[in-house]
């Protein structure tokens, strides 16, 4: 498993895990910005994350974030669908 570092020096795994990269830089965005932070540092970030990775790399990434956008907005449907259904119940009630 190669690893590769943030603007920091933070090193982080290549082993598939999109979570993992994203707490990564969150972490080191909060300790260096306290907070203060905003889409320019985070998209810098990933920027000079993405140089580092190989074509393979890049595509097991995207392959996991597009699961993972995936899954949230597959979840956000059933609830909304939840939430009429409730709402339709407590108004025959």
């Amino acid at each position: 498993m190669r690893t590769i570092k943030t603007t920091a020096g933070t090193p982080v795994e290549l082993d598939g895990d999109v979570l993992a990269v994203i707490e990564v830089i969150s972490r080191d965005l909060a300790r260096r910005r306290e907070l203060e932070y905003g889409f320019e540092e985070v998209d810098r970030e990933f920027q000079f994350l993405v140089q580092q990775m190989t074509d393979d790399e890049l595509r097991s990434y995207l392959k996991e974030s597009l699961f993972m956008s995936f899954n949230r907005f597959e979840n956000e449907r059933l609830m909304t669908i939840l939430r009429r259904a409730d709402s339709a119940t407590e108004g025959e009630g």
